[in-house]
């Protein structure tokens, strides 16, 4: 994308011989790792292949919703929306945090039946979600009340700027201390009777006594390497930005048609949820069975392609710690994205957002989402990689629950009691009988 910024992390300095952590990736889930263990004076190193925030991390919606999210995650999501607060007071960059409160609206009865299933399941966390009726969703938006059957919302639901924000955490993990370098991809683990004794970097190697791996759709092909098989798979999508246009919400507003989020330079970015494209690569056939159901539930929103993906970067290949690898190979994942699915999500979104009729989209992009069979993150231990924890899997919704993911996992690689239990994204459960 071309509107990411640059960490921009200060005087290049050379990789420690050791480090007592080490997290590989500088996503949002890395970097808050790494910023939550350096403010606890644990000594952290980083290492990104490309820049910081290259990948999905600066290419998502910027949304921070509780709303509509996996009663699983949502302990965890109340953690990471206080991390978000805490973060926006203390960086001195302005990153688009805003609290406008996220809405759901539904075109039909069906869809609202599903909304108020959501909210039936998740009161027990007493959120300040509720309904919406037909004429209030209209009025939302400014819409006349026969447009939506009604719909949710959630006042409290965050938005940001991913591109500025992921940046911004880093700049703060670097001044408490966490050590971070770009472009030092790590091809492989050091291993001592079974537990990781440190990581091999393109520039050489960093002895330490725990790996946190934050790769996003990387972390399938990294441990597939070791001989670990992981059900991860990655699916590309695409979104736009518009150009300055009148307010439609004071936050994100989704729609079956098209979905918007306020940026701060006036104009919106847009996208459709179920508009994604599956390249098929050899994991798909490994783990078949194991993302049949999901594949079941969304065949109609998913494109399969075979295409050079099954040969490139992601797919299936091996490396030593001497050689050139996938993860230098390819700096950041940038799919094209697919124009003929954005011209039709911006119709969608002039048709629902009277306020975008006229308004020219301005920039486009694709990227790499990393998908779990539930759709759940995993983070956790992976079994026979003792001092390594995972962080993968956000599935299209981490962004949002990125700090608490990755407080999680600096929690689980240090002994420290978890804030919320981790059960529920445990590696194994897809191997369990």
């Amino acid at each position: 994308m071309s509107n990411t910024p640059e960490f921009q992390p200060g005087p290049d300095r050379p990789l420690p011989e050791a480090a007592e952590i080490v997290v590989i990736g500088g996503g949002v889930v890395g970097v808050t790792a790494a910023l939550t263990l350096a403010e606890w004076g644990v000594p952290v190193a980083l290492c990104e292949k490309g820049r910081i925030a290259g990948e999905q991390s600066s290419r998502n919606w910027g949304w921070i919703r509780i709303q509509g999210r996996d009663p699983r995650e949502i302990p965890l999501m109340l953690e990471s929306q206080a991390l978000w607060r805490r973060f926006g007071e203390r960086s001195p960059d302005d990153f688009g945090l805003r609290q406008g409160g996220i809405a759901y609206l539904a075109e039909d009865e069906e869809e609202l039946a599903e909304r108020e299933d959501w909210l039936a399941s998740a009161r027990p966390f007493q959120l300040s979600s509720r309904m919406l009726s037909a004429a209030e969703a209209g009025e939302l938006i400014g819409r006349d009340a026969g447009r939506f059957a009604g719909g949710m919302l959630t006042p409290t639901d965050l938005h940001a700027e991913p591109a500025l924000a992921v940046p911004a955490l880093a700049r703060l993990a670097s001044e408490a201390g966490a050590a971070i370098f770009e472009r030092t991809a790590v091809r492989t683990l050091e291993l001592a009777g079974g537990r990781v004794a440190g990581v091999v970097t393109e520039h050489g190697a960093i002895a330490c006594r725990s790996v946190i791996l934050a790769g996003g759709a990387w972390c399938r092909p990294f441990l597939e390497n070791m001989g670990r098989s992981l059900p991860q798979l990655a699916v590309r999508s695409q979104a736009l930005r518009t150009a300055p246009a009148p307010a439609i919400a004071p936050g994100p507003v989704g729609t079956r048609s098209a979905s918007v989020r306020p940026r701060l330079d006036g104009g919106y970015t847009v996208g459709r949820v179920h508009a994604a494209r599956f390249d098929l690569i050899p994991a798909a056939f490994a783990h078949f069975r194991k993302f049949l159901p999901l594949y079941r539930d969304r065949w109609r929103f998913v494109r399969l392609r075979f295409g050079p993906e099954f040969f490139g970067a992601l797919g299936r290949r091996r490396w030593r710690a001497d050689q050139f690898s996938p993860m230098e190979q390819a700096r950041a994942l940038d799919p094209p994205p697919d124009m003929r699915v954005l011209d039709g999500i911006l119709t969608g979104a002039r048709s629902v957002y009277p306020q975008l009729q006229g308004v020219p989209a301005v920039e486009s992009w694709g990227g790499m989402i990393d998908v779990t069979p539930d759709e759940v993150p995993l983070v956790g231990p992976v079994a026979g990689l003792e001092g390594l924890t995972l962080a993968g899997g956000l599935s299209g919704h981490g962004f949002g629950l990125g700090p608490g993911i990755g407080l999680l996992a600096a929690q689980l690689a240090t002994g420290r009691d978890p804030a919320a239990d981790p059960a529920p994204f445990a590696t194994d459960r897809f191997d369990r009988p």
